[in-house]
């Protein structure tokens, strides 16, 4: 058995195959002879196209507007030494956090921020990017957050921010100023550290 050409080389849904003319049966024979793998609940990869992060790959073919943020992002920034175990993904209010993998504990931010600080970075090998969140964005995430989140991240990260070359607490402090609960934390924060 062969893979059709309309199969993408990145991972996919059964219904973005069916739109190029692969039926679902033959879906299930490729998947059945070990040609393609199921690699969530409804996403499907070729054998010949493995994608390294298939947490993050599952997440925004979910919710295109996952963002990587509060300790994922602080990890992916560097700004902690904490590994955390599941993968932290934001998405604005008013969007359903998808049934994904236990791995992703999705977040709910508020839709007029959500896009503060963010960038896009791609997903090697899918076509496909993901939302991250700056450092700055992620500390004052971190510190906002510090009731769930805990507080020794937060200042963890901070502590590490200030000692990377070019971090400027003013670019912190004007984040935070657009955050709730954010700024008078930071401000103390700063000052014990200084």
């Amino acid at each position: 058995m062969k893979i059709p050409t309309a199969l993408p080389r990145s991972p996919f849904r059964q219904s973005d195959v069916a739109r190029a003319g692969v039926s679902s049966r033959t879906l299930y024979r490729l998947r059945d002879a070990g040609l393609v793998e199921q690699i969530a609940r409804g996403l499907y990869q070729r054998m010949d196209s493995q994608t390294e992060d298939l947490d993050l790959v599952e997440a925004v073919m979910r919710r295109v507007e996952s963002t990587i943020c509060l300790t994922s992002a602080l990890a992916h920034h560097g700004l902690t030494d904490a590994i955390p175990a599941r993968t932290d993904i934001a998405i604005p209010r008013g969007k359903a956090a998808p049934t994904t993998a236990p791995a992703i504990s999705w977040h709910i931010f508020d839709a007029d921020t959500f896009t503060l600080g963010r960038t896009e970075i791609p997903l090697d090998g899918t076509g496909r990017s993901i939302g991250l969140y700056s450092p700055e964005r992620s500390i004052v995430d971190a510190f906002r957050l510090r009731g769930t989140e805990g507080y020794e991240i937060a200042t963890e990260a901070l502590r590490a921010w200030l000692r990377q070359r070019g971090s400027q607490p003013a670019a912190l402090l004007e984040m935070a100023s657009k955050l709730p609960r954010s700024r008078g934390p930071i401000l103390r924060a700063l000052e014990y550290l200084a």
